[in-house]
């Protein structure tokens, strides 16, 4: 064998192994059901006409929580959507958002908005093509108390509409079982394995605004990645 094609045996077999590895940890919490009067999911929406109305019915499947949905100067009737279902349901409130400052990412914007108008000291951020279970704010908050972390995050369901979502977006799982070891990632309190998806997040309210929130990442594409970095540089 060459060397350079021991070199390719090598690279491949590291992901392979780190794959093996990090399978046996990588398991859903155990589903837990009540009442999330504590939790406010918030879900930031520009031009989402077409998946914002399923992503708070989801949403409003979780019992108690409270559903802020902040339409990002959209001109699909975004908004409009979000108003008629607040008109029957009172746990979903409709923000406008304000034009994006210079500098910043258009969804930390819109996150950063959402976790200001939001009172309760679980703020749990979604996509806006994410189906969140009946049970997903009750599981995953419960899992941030049990585990003494200030800030989780997890692979959610979306809803993928073309081909190429449907090709690339599992990638996610690929990445993260063959690339990051899980098991310091859980454990080192280094922010360089600190690492989530964009997703869905979940984070102590009073943790997030001493972490800084989405301003101080707020020309970071990458949410899911510079987030949970702060919150360990944070301590």
């Amino acid at each position: 064998m060459t060397a350079l094609a021991i070199s390719s045996v090598l690279l491949a077999a590291w992901p392979a192994v780190l794959f093996l590895r990090n399978l046996r940890i990588f398991r859903p919490p155990a589903p837990r059901s009540r009442l999330v009067d504590d939790v406010a999911i918030l879900i930031p929406a520009r031009n989402e006409a077409a998946n914002i109305a399923g992503a708070v019915e989801a949403a409003l499947r979780n019992p108690e929580a409270e559903i802020i949905v902040l339409d990002d100067l959209s001109n699909d009737g975004t908004g409009e959507i979000v108003q008629e279902i607040a008109v029957r349901e009172p746990r979903v409130r409709l923000l406008r958002g304000e034009r994006l400052p210079s500098g910043w990412c258009g969804k930390n914007w819109g996150c950063a908005q959402l976790a200001s108008a939001a009172a309760r000291p679980l703020l749990l951020f979604v996509d806006a093509d994410v189906r969140l279970a009946p049970n997903a704010a009750a599981t995953v908050s419960h899992w941030l108390r049990q585990s003494g972390a200030r800030l989780a995050s997890g692979v959610p369901r979306q809803n993928l509409g073309t081909f190429s979502e449907r090709l690339l977006i599992p990638l996610i799982h690929f990445v993260l079982l063959g690339f990051l070891p899980l098991q310091r990632m859980r454990h080192s309190r280094h922010p360089a394995y600190a690492t989530g998806c964009g997703q869905l997040v979940i984070a102590e309210a009073e943790a997030y605004r001493a972490a800084g929130g989405h301003a101080r990442i707020h020309n970071k594409i990458h949410d899911g990645l510079a987030l949970p970095r702060i919150f360990r540089e944070a301590g």
